[in-house]
């Protein structure tokens, strides 16, 4: 009796418990079960059009074209005709095995990529004869399309999702699209829009059955959100233009908002290139360039000496630290002598020798000797030379230099800005100003990019202060503009130190080393630079030509524009840098380049420098900043 007992006892208890967890299962978490956790519910997504990207006056840059993929689901694969079924999508068996193990491999009851981006007349072929073959569907997909061939740095390209990336994200499958540089990368989620979804019911034998609880997990697509950037197109497709065979960096800023105007790298590529079938290909060669590095964004990431042009912080630093003011002399004997050793002199092509120079004349003429004094006297100033040169330091780091920016594009680069701790590590011995004298002519230790100097070029533009670069300007219309780059960025030089400075930069372009790329009716302040430039052959530093670097901006009362020009071994700064600067200035200001400097346009746009790049073949990694 006990043991009949226990045994209806037993199956009474398993069988409420059994009752409960069905109860459990289909009323209490029915209703909030996730159905992506079930195996019984396939979800099929619809892919959201992404965001079009216009430029600062409404001119398109990115829009969308429709491509169509064949998708596979691997276990709803049944036996077919592989002959027929190559031949409608024109591959052989061996690309048909290794696309449906692929498949296979990532994800037996998901839909993967099998056959991407066909072409539309393919695609009408194709739908008629698809039903045929079980576990293959198309799917439509929106792919980029670039109607204009500018700013492929700037816009960035959108690539596959990989399996590694799928597999780790709760949003993307793999196949599917993401940014992978440029604005398409940093405004990712912006640009993207939300995946719509359905859910269907299957039985177990994997077949729908029907729509999912009525439909109540369904969700739209919801289409990206549309960009305007700051960029001015027609600027930026000019500046490219007058690069064109030539290699280097131009940024043109607004000074009074920090909104990047232009950003260009030559050489460059056609964004298109990076859409369709041929995008793994020609993928392969823009990567592998690395001599002309068209991937590779130098008005962001490449690294210069800045030059000349960074004459003008060391003589802001020097008014402000009160070793100089605007007619303190110094002289100048063809250079500056920084050591006994006849090899430890300073060359200087001013050409005021044996006379006394100030403040406006040195901006002007570009005198090395006069910056050395200047740099000398500010590092002397404190109690010892590290001391001192923290104190330039910190000066120096308050116009971006030294640190990121943090302007809202992904590529980047520190530059750097040597302090006293820099050279107590390397340096064994008791160093002082003349031990790194370099860096008052901007060279030396100093490195920096086009958008840093852009940057400066801009806080003396406004006297004193800055807004961080960024090239967003709108989302969805709507002004959106993160706190950060509408905050005033103060340096640590009063802004009454200015105005001479100001005032040398104006003489530049009209007495000085950009004279003759002078604009009648627009008061450009500039200044010009000529970069040394080396690298190891075989273990021995060898010189090459010279790289071109002009800094200005215009107007000098209420200024529009700051740019930085960088042309990689383009020689003296007024004779490559000064023209093009001029150009786009006009161009930006007027609209249009006059009759008078049709020449001075039609020199600099079919000037190339090919023939010396070829020469040379440098490769990258044996780029080195030279010293005077």
């Amino acid at each position: 009796m006990s043991r009949s007992f226990l045994l209806y006892f037993l199956i009474t208890l398993i069988g409420i418990i059994f009752i409960g967890r069905l109860f459990q299962l289909q009323i209490l978490r029915g209703d909030n079960q996730n159905p992506v956790q079930s195996a019984a519910v396939k979800i099929e997504y619809d892919l959201p059009e992404r965001g079009y990207i216009y430029d600062r006056n409404g001119i398109l840059l990115v829009a969308n074209q429709v491509s169509y993929d064949v998708m596979v689901v691997p276990k709803e694969v049944e036996p077919l005709d592989t002959v027929e079924f190559c031949s409608l999508l024109k591959i052989d068996k061996n690309a048909f095995i290794k696309n449906f193990n692929r498949a296979h491999k990532y994800a037996p009851w998901l839909a993967s990529p099998f056959l991407k981006q066909l072409d539309k007349n393919d695609f009408a072929y194709l739908q008629e004869k698809l039903h045929k073959f079980k576990g293959f569907f198309i799917q439509k997909r929106i792919i980029r399309n670039y109607p204009i061939n500018s700013a492929a740095n700037v816009v960035g390209y959108i690539s596959e999702v990989s399996e590694n990336i799928a597999k780790k994200s709760d949003y993307y499958q793999a196949g599917e699209l993401l940014g992978k540089a440029g604005i398409e990368r940093q405004y990712e989620k912006f640009l993207r829009g939300i995946k719509g979804k359905k859910h269907f019911k299957r039985n177990r034998l994997n077949k729908i059955t029907g729509i999912y609880k009525e439909g109540k997990y369904d969700t739209l697509a919801v289409n990206g959100q549309d960009l305007t950037l700051t960029i001015d197109s027609k600027l930026q497709q000019y500046a490219e233009l007058l690069m064109k065979g030539k290699r280097g960096g131009i940024v043109a800023l607004e000074p009074s908002s920090g909104e990047i105007l232009a950003l260009v790298t030559a050489p460059s590529y056609d964004p298109n290139m990076m859409v369709g079938r041929q995008r793994s290909k020609n993928s392969v060669l823009l990567f592998n360039d690395t001599i002309n590095k068209p991937m590779y964004d130098r008005g962001l990431e490449e690294y210069y000496s800045p030059g000349s042009p960074f004459k003008m912080i060391n003589a802001l630093i020097g008014l402000q630290e009160g070793v100089i003011n605007p007619q303190t002399p110094f002289y100048c004997y063809s250079g500056y002598r920084y050591g006994s050793r006849k090899n430890e002199f300073m060359g200087c092509h001013c050409g005021i020798y044996g006379r006394p120079i100030r403040l406006k004349t040195a901006i002007s003429k570009s005198c090395n000797s006069y910056f050395s004094n200047t740099y000398k006297k500010i590092v002397e100033k404190g109690e010892n030379a590290t001391s001192g040169l923290n104190n330039w330091s910190k000066h120096v780091k308050s116009f971006g230099l030294g640190n990121y920016l943090g302007y809202d594009l992904p590529a980047g680069k520190k530059g750097l800005i040597p302090d006293g701790k820099y050279y107590n590590d390397r340096l064994k011995y008791r160093w002082n100003a003349n031990s790194n004298i370099s860096n008052a002519i901007g060279q030396g230790e100093i490195i920096t990019t086009p958008i840093q100097l852009a940057n400066v070029t801009a806080a003396i533009a406004n006297r004193g202060f800055f807004y961080t670069p960024h090239i967003v300007k709108k989302i969805n219309s709507k002004l959106s503009i993160d706190s950060v780059y509408l905050t005033k960025k103060k340096t640590t030089i009063n802004s009454t130190h200015f105005s001479p400075i100001i005032d040398a930069m104006h003489e530049v372009f009209k007495t000085g080393t950009g004279k003759w790329s002078q604009v009648p009716g627009i008061e450009i302040c500039g200044k010009t630079g000529t970069v040394e430039n080396f690298i190891r052959i075989n273990g021995e530093k060898t010189q090459l030509e010279d790289h071109s670097i002009l800094v200005a901006f215009a107007p000098k009362e209420n200024p529009k524009i700051a740019l930085a020009v960088f042309v990689e071994n383009g020689g003296y700064g007024s004779t490559i840098g000064a023209p093009v600067t001029s150009l786009l200035i006009e161009k930006y200001l007027n609209g249009k380049i006059s009759n008078a400097h049709k020449y001075r346009e039609s020199n600099m746009i079919n000037l190339s420098l090919k023939d010396i790049y070829d020469q040379q073949l440098i490769k990258p990694t044996d780029l080195e900043a030279g010293k005077k």
